[in-house]
């Protein structure tokens, strides 16, 4: 499996790619995120996120099953709301923590990096990485 994940890695696109430098900047944790997030924040505050749902919808050998039989894992389907945790983190930080977030989310190029908008606990809407 080493060898796999070596090559998955190898098309993932470059730190940075799409999102630009924007200042802090919000991730948006719906399942594993949410209780080990595994990077530095500067703030955690309660979010939903709309026109999604939470759900056993993406198959997946890495975290769950074989390569011949794999198992499902949680991602993001069309449809409802979602309630997660958003992570405030710094701009300094914001390379380091995209570089973790595709290593660890992106390894299959299952999930989709998507900045979407968010409702935080109290009003406010962010834009935040899924």
């Amino acid at each position: 499996m080493g060898d796999t994940l070596t090559l998955l890695r190898r098309r993932l696109p470059p730190t940075g790619h799409w999102l630009g430098d924007m200042g802090d900047f919000w991730v948006f944790g719906y399942g594993s995120l949410m209780w080990r997030p595994g990077f530095a924040h500067t703030e955690i505050r309660r979010a939903r996120l709309h026109g999604f749902r939470r759900a056993l919808c993406v198959s997946s050998f890495i975290y769950r099953g074989t390569p011949e039989r794999r198992g499902l894992v949680l991602g993001l389907d069309r449809g409802g709301s979602c309630v997660g945790l958003a992570f405030r983190v710094p701009p300094g930080l914001r390379e380091e923590v995209l570089a973790y977030l595709r290593d660890r989310e992106l390894v299959t190029r299952v999930y989709l990096e998507r900045m979407l908008p968010v409702r935080l606990e109290g009003g406010e809407n962010v834009e935040a990485v899924t």
